[in-house]
């Protein structure tokens, strides 16, 4: 393999290292803009062994780079000839925005490096947010088994109605989503975070309906800001490495239920010693901790790679670097409210295509909203006493957080979204299906238990994909807000019909509630299939008329 580097300056004579022949050879590609000031430019990065990548090109390709490289300047390095003046080594050139993949200079291994910090640091503290913000939002349900009805003296539909109540804010809220791009998202979500870290607090002093159906009104307010979190992992990380990010971001939610059950188990074990009631102290104890992270996010989490101070300068401008060949020329580097572009926002709006994912996501929030909140109902109406029925909600959770990032890591390796979409959404069918018949089946009270496995790994597995997937198919920032506002206006429906599948009447096996969701997921998977073919429909349609346009993702 023959290893040809790039000259910084036009005027530096091109040189060759020889080696063996062969059909393919690797390029150095200097990078012409740089911020970190420190580092300098030109011949200066030449010397930096760490500042190239070597990147294998094809025979015949070479002209068309050198073209990307050199062309533009061709018509400038005449001009030099008599007398013009010549650019000096240290001088920065005007980047071109059609040679933007030309300018990586780093290397694999430090590629490598950043994007283990961005998840370990940043994904992590994301994920971390976001059970936080699921805690907060279920929690009712275990407060509900813990008391909260017969302290409050609570209907079964004042109940249903606190739970739509959080839906309906929620839903009216979610253009919120296009503020990630508006404002800087360290202030904008550590904000978000401190509001519903409050407002989950305050629950545990309600006294009656009225009041803890405003708590519920304004915390879906500020939580309906949240859900835009897979915009802002799109500014650090590639279409192809988004849905294993996502996963790890949304596999909180189970995890946060997990824990939520049994936090719930130690409070009503233990709950005799304490002075007040245990849904109160449940409360707070969850909401909590979000006023604490609110401080931390704050200072830690930075508005774009560049911006990263637990990145070191060199691995700042790699972060930045690798995120090139993800930036249109449309993409904003600043947050600012005058520098909305209104026909890039609207465009989601007019594309067929920005709805299929968010019906997909409604059928998917059928499940995902009901589950969590009725889980402990289900089990203590299917024979466990509420003490075990809390502990026992767990389980099937910490399986789906295993399933969430399996799915989501297989998705990325193999560039794929409808496979694991349609599997588990059928797998999640399956479990609906075999809990709507287990009294004709004669299941017993461990089998029907058994069969609530496969339900919570296929409904949150496909709430990653689809999300991933919407984030996925838009190409810049402002059209990743509209496309995710639309998902969760639209998705965010699905809750008002969730939330009203389970009514004490119905147990102790709830056909009803199981069969409407088995067929939501069946409807899953038939959209997934459509939505699939439409892509790849559309992805011949254009790459018959460009060679180098956006390509949806399948």
């Amino acid at each position: 393999m023959a290893y040809q580097p790039v000259a910084t300056l036009d005027d530096k004579p091109e040189s060759r290292i020889p080696s063996s022949q062969s059909s393919t050879s690797a390029r150095f590609t200097p990078d012409f803009d740089s911020d970190d000031e420190e580092d300098g430019g030109g011949l200066e990065d030449l010397e930096d062994e760490e500042g190239y990548e070597l990147r294998e090109i094809r025979h015949g390709q070479q002209g068309e780079e050198d073209h990307t490289l050199g062309g533009a300047d061709e018509e400038e390095d005449e001009h030099s000839d008599d007398g013009a003046d010549v650019p000096l080594a240290g001088q920065r050139r005007r980047r071109r925005t059609d040679s933007v993949q030309s300018f990586e200079l780093y290397t694999p291994d430090e590629e490598i490096r950043v994007r283990r910090k961005l998840d370990i640091r940043l994904v992590l503290f994301v994920a971390m947010l976001y059970m936080v913000s699921f805690l907060d939002r279920t929690n009712v349900g275990n407060a509900n088994v813990a008391g909260l009805s017969t302290s409050l003296h609570l209907s079964t539909s004042q109940f249903e109605w606190l739970l739509r109540a959080f839906y309906v804010s929620y839903v009216l809220f979610e253009w919120m989503t296009i503020c990630y791009t508006l404002f800087p998202p360290h202030i904008y979500i550590a904000s978000c975070v401190f509001f519903w870290g409050l407002l989950a607090c305050l629950q545990s002093f309600a006294t009656n309906f009225a009041f803890l159906l405003v708590l519920r009104v304004l915390l879906g307010i500020a939580e309906a800001a949240f859900v835009g979190m897979p915009i802002y992992l799109s500014f650090f990380f590639r279409r192809d490495e988004l849905a294993l990010r996502t996963g790890m971001f949304i596999a909180a939610a189970p995890l946060a239920s997990s824990f939520s059950g049994f936090l719930a188990y130690a409070i009503m074990r233990f709950g005799d010693i304490l002075p007040i009631s245990n849904w109160r102290v449940l409360f707070f104890l969850e909401g909590a901790p979000a006023l604490l992270v609110a401080i931390v996010a704050w200072y830690w989490l930075p508005d774009r790679p560049s911006t990263a101070r637990w990145l070191t300068a060199r691995e700042r401008k790699v972060a930045t670097l690798r995120m090139r060949s993800e930036t249109t020329s449309s993409e904003p580097t600043k947050f600012a409210t005058h520098s909305i572009q209104w026909s890039t926002i609207l465009s989601p709006l007019l594309n067929p295509l920005s709805y299929l994912p968010a019906l997909m996501f409604f059928a998917c929030n059928v499940a995902f909203s009901s589950m969590p909140v009725f889980m402990p109902l289900i089990l203590t109406d299917m024979g466990f006493p509420p003490l075990t029925s809390q502990a026992l909600s767990a389980p099937p959770y910490l399986l789906a957080f295993l399933a969430i990032l399996l799915t989501a890591y297989l998705s990325d390796r193999h560039h794929t979204r409808t496979v694991p979409m349609v599997f588990h959404a059928l797998l999640a069918m399956s479990g609906y299906t075999l809990l709507a018949l287990a009294r004709t089946l004669h299941f017993g009270v461990w089998t029907r238990y058994a069969c609530v496995f496969p339900v919570c790994a296929g409904f949150f597995s496909c709430v990653t994909v689809v999300i991933t997937w919407t984030v996925n198919n838009q190409r810049t920032a402002a059209e990743k807000g509209t496309g995710v506002g639309i998902l969760q206006f639209i998705g965010q429906l699905g809750p008002f019909v969730g939330t009203g599948l389970y009514p004490k009447e119905d147990g102790p096996y709830f056909e009803r509630g199981m069969v409407v969701c088995a067929v939501c997921m069946l409807c899953v998977a038939g959209l997934a299939g459509g939505y699939c073919w439409m892509l790849k429909k559309e992805n011949r349609r254009r790459q018959a008329h460009s060679k180098n346009g956006f390509i949806y993702i399948t």
